[in-house]
């Protein structure tokens, strides 16, 4: 069963449009044809029911065929946003890059993505997320409040950038 699509545009960086692309180019022109070739071997030496490379070959295509259907769903319906061409610096959109500081003084810095780039270890939220959801449209400075599990947190501001390391000290 293939994942929920989610509502409104699939927003992606160029970098994570390139990413997708990747998989998916990897994914058709070499596990594919590695997999299949596998599979026929297992096929030739005889009775497939209790042949486990032969079972696991058809699963593994399987999952491969589902995640390539999956990739060209979310690539024929992305719309690519580079942050280099925003012109409006001075508030949060997609792909900005945002420093703010918590109510103890800890910096944190995201990068609002799309939900097919999401890393938390790199920063990378997404722009459905809680946080880049409070985020969107706010401006240096300003005040943010987020829901989480352990409660209500409050963040900061403290600095935009979008793609070209320039920061905005509106």
């Amino acid at each position: 069963m293939d994942p929920p699509k989610p509502a409104g545009p699939n927003y992606i960086t160029p970098e994570g449009h390139e990413r997708l692309r990747l998989e998916h180019s990897q994914l058709v022109k070499r596990e594919r044809p590695r997999v299949v070739q596998e599979v026929a071997e297992a096929a030739a030496q005889g009775d497939r029911s209790e042949n486990a490379e032969y079972i696991y070959g058809k699963k593994r295509l399987r999952e491969i065929d589902r995640r390539v259907r999956f990739l060209e769903q979310r690539l024929d319906a992305a719309q690519i946003v580079d942050p280099r061409q925003q012109t409006r610096r001075d508030r949060v959109f997609f792909a900005a890059r945002v420093q703010v500081e918590d109510e103890s003084g800890a910096a944190h810095s995201w990068q609002i993505v799309g939900e097919d780039e999401t890393d938390a270890e790199l920063g990378k939220i997404s722009h459905r997320s809680p946080i880049g959801q409070a985020l969107l449209g706010k401006g240096l400075d300003d005040e943010i409040k987020v829901r989480t599990p352990g409660g209500e947190r409050i963040y900061v501001i403290t600095d935009i950038s979008y793609g070209d390391l320039t920061s905005c000290f509106c």
